[in-house]
């Protein structure tokens, strides 16, 4: 439904390989030329900006890896990369031609910047850029989100931008998308349409949706069978516990107490056990992933619903794994407990 919302007429020209191996470039009538075929309703451009890192200030070494790519961007192109402003402003025609910038959200997130303040400024490409806003995530374009947008004229004038799009980003009729598709590396370019690569990043989406779909019912499965392995477990548990306990079951019943007590003390003493399993579960499975998080250097997010889901499945395992026991130690006589001292 999300990627519905986004739309799924959104395609993309990119940058391919050129015959010897390199980078083929986009010529700059590309725009022009797809604007012109039928079916096609907006046409929008990013350019890589190349030796022009950005970064926080300009006390981090040149090389340093951590930089973020530059991108020179088009007036128009949020709504048609369906995302938009959620703090500042874009650029307009007045400060596409300075040294302005627009941060993408997980660019602005690198960054340490999470509110802009008058003459918030980044350095880029050796010189001081004002950040004018910052962007709500691109969900069709993640590209977008780790960007630091800037202005086409901008970035010919302060970075030396050689002005060549090198991702062109279109909406098409929804019922021309196919046709649109087949239309746009010829178009883009005519002398090397093998070296334009075209997409559709909502089918990209789409699929990256059913693979985490894929792989969420499988850990379901192998959650659901260890559950069942616990279930067994804890019901052999219980079932020896009563065999085991059967002059002090007869004791009891002579003393006094009800079927309804002894069945009230093995059910409880099961979830018990269910609960016990569930918290070291829980604990291993937290350890796990904080450490598995903390190797590949993100944050360690542990939704609610997800311990409390462990918590809950191992109590219900206790209760069902032990109400058989609990009904069999019930039903045992006093007389054959005792007997059995």
């Amino acid at each position: 439904n999300e990627i519905n919302q986004l739309g799924t007429n959104l395609l993309t020209v990119s940058n391919g390989q050129s015959f010897t191996g390199g980078t083929a470039e986009l010529p700059t009538t590309a725009p022009a030329m797809i604007g012109r075929i039928s079916g096609v309703q907006e046409v929008q451009t990013t350019g890589a900006v190349s030796g022009a890192p950005a970064y926080r200030n300009p006390y981090i070494p040149f090389g340093n890896t951590n930089a973020l790519t530059v991108q020179a961007a088009s007036l128009d192109l949020l709504p048609v990369v369906a995302t938009s402003v959620a703090q500042g402003h874009y650029l307009n025609a007045a400060t596409a031609q300075e040294p302005v910038a627009v941060l993408g959200a997980a660019a602005a997130q690198r960054l340490g910047i999470d509110r802009i303040y008058p003459g918030e400024r980044i350095w880029v490409g050796g010189q001081w850029f004002y950040v004018a806003g910052i962007l709500r995530p691109a969900v069709l374009v993640s590209a977008i989100d780790s960007s630091v947008l800037v202005g086409y004229p901008a970035a010919e004038k302060y970075l030396g931008f050689d002005g060549h799009p090198s991702t062109i980003y279109l909406r098409a009729q929804n019922d021309r998308v196919n046709a649109v598709d087949d239309l746009l590396a010829a178009t883009a370019n005519p002398e090397n349409p093998s070296g334009v690569n075209v997409s559709q990043p909502s089918s990209a989406l789409v699929a990256q949706a059913e693979a985490k779909g894929a792989l969420n019912s499988l850990f379901l499965g192998l959650g659901a069978v260890a559950l069942l392995v616990g279930a067994v477990g804890v019901a052999n548990i219980m079932i020896i516990s009563v065999l085991e306990r059967r002059s002090e079951i007869g004791l009891r019943r002579a003393l006094g107490a009800t079927k309804g007590h002894i069945r009230t003390q093995f059910l409880s003493e099961a979830v018990l056990l269910g609960l016990l399993g569930g918290a070291v579960g829980v604990a291993i499975g937290v350890v796990s992933t904080a450490v598995y998080a903390y190797t590949k250097g993100w944050a360690t997010v542990i939704p609610t619903e997800a311990w409390a889901g462990g918590f809950a499945a191992s109590l219900m395992i206790g209760a069902v794994a032990g109400l058989m026991p609990a009904l069999r130690a019930a039903r045992m006589s006093p007389t054959q407990a005792l007997w059995s001292m």
